[in-house]
């Protein structure tokens, strides 16, 4: 993986030279450019010529700037491209694969493709039933995590690719430890995409990866109808839109998700009005729970509450909050319904992939009229 901070004009030549050394057996190297492969998604492009694949991930970790991390994706059956470094060239489609993130399991299971996941960092949060039993059986290992990282079991599973993801700058170190192994990596970022379709179009990395780009284009529009639909409906079918509460406090701070988020889209798009809808921030903010206290008292709604299951736990983090009006109301609804006996939650795992169904989720919650008959997928109410 190299690390560049090139203008666009410069990316264009790479582009255009890169794959010279293949030219010769695969004529024709013509490119497509980003705008016909990727439509929606901020943090990577795909652009795809005769002989192979352009991948450029965009500042992939929060704070990042100016940081384009550039691959190119080859088949197997075609010759090592001339001129390049063997660190930026990963053969596809892929046989054996690493995933730092459960949340990159969903799609490659939507290609059929789960079998090729050969390790997990944190296993025990996996909530695919038959990932489960391939751990179970010993085909799928725990690699551990970040500093932890086990590199003796990852150089004995010998994967194509480490699936990575970044918070921070400080990642590069036990990535740079990695490629010393000679194993490929790829940052993924799509947990900094601010729209849930533009989550969703990762898919096409993977499609990439796996030569399955019909499939996973398939895949992504289908889900772009889907969420749209509901989204249209939605908005032609409320007259109100109810205050809309996140979060819980971690000791005396009060993480909270600022108005360009992922989640603050969800909810607008869901027919609500979200506490924190008019900030911006690239990271969760850190508020006292005083000050966040005093807005939740308008909330009419409070959503995605860490990983409680009742009132009263609730009521042991801070007993102040039995004080607001949603909490008399009983206006409390969780995203863990989907979870696992050993906290594996499928909102983190499929849910980046079909998010017109916590679209419609939320709406069930806050316009109950609008789908009488919708039982909730991911969500469930807290009593």
């Amino acid at each position: 993986m190299k690390f560049l901070a090139i203008s666009v004009p410069a990316i264009l030549i790479i582009l255009f030279e890169s794959c010279g050394g293949i030219k010769e057996s695969h004529p024709g190297n013509s490119i497509t450019d980003k705008g016909a492969l990727i439509s929606r998604a901020e943090r990577f492009t795909l652009q795809k010529n005769d002989n192979c694949t352009i991948v450029t991930i965009i500042n992939p970790w929060q704070g990042a700037n100016n940081v384009n991390q550039v691959y190119h994706l080859v088949r197997r059956e075609y010759k090592f491209p001339e001129g390049l470094d063997s660190s930026e060239v990963i053969f596809v489609p892929l046989n054996k694969i690493i995933c730092m993130s459960t949340t990159h399991i969903a799609m490659i299971s939507a290609l059929g493709e789960e079998n090729t996941i050969w390790g997990v960092s944190g296993t025990g949060f996996i909530f695919s039933e038959s990932l489960i039993k391939n751990v179970e059986k010993g085909l799928v290992e725990d690699v551990g995590y970040e500093a932890n990282l086990n590199k003796e079991l990852i150089l004995k599973i010998s994967p194509d690719l480490i699936m990575m993801y970044g918070i921070g700058s400080e990642s590069a170190g036990y990535v740079g430890k990695i490629k010393e192994l000679g194993v490929k990596v790829v940052f993924n970022a799509d947990y900094l995409e601010t729209d849930p379709l533009s989550k969703v179009e990762w898919i096409k990395l993977f499609g990439a990866l796996y030569c399955k780009e019909s499939l996973a284009d398939s895949i992504y529009k289908s889900e772009v109808e889907s969420y749209n639909k509901i989204k249209s409906y939605i908005s032609q079918n409320i007259s109100d839109r109810p205050k809309v509460l996140l979060g819980l406090p971690f000791k005396d701070t009060w993480y909270v998700s600022p108005g360009n988020s992922f989640i603050s889209k969800l909810i607008s798009d869901a027919g609500g009005n979200y506490l924190w809808q008019n900030t911006e921030s690239s990271v969760s903010m850190p508020y006292g729970i005083e000050n966040v206290y005093l807005s939740a008292l308008a909330a009419d709604y409070w959503l995605n509450i860490g990983s409680v299951n009742t009132k009263d736990e609730i009521s042991m983090v801070d007993q102040r909050l039995e004080g607001l009006p949603c909490f008399k109301n009983g206006n409390l609804y969780n995203n863990n319904k989907r979870i696992t006996a050993i906290g594996g939650n499928d909102y983190w795992e499929s849910g980046n992939l079909y998010p017109h169904v916590i679209l419609k989720d939320i709406a069930s919650i806050l316009h109950p009229e609008l789908f009488i008959d919708n039982e909730f997928f991911y969500y469930k109410k807290i009593y």
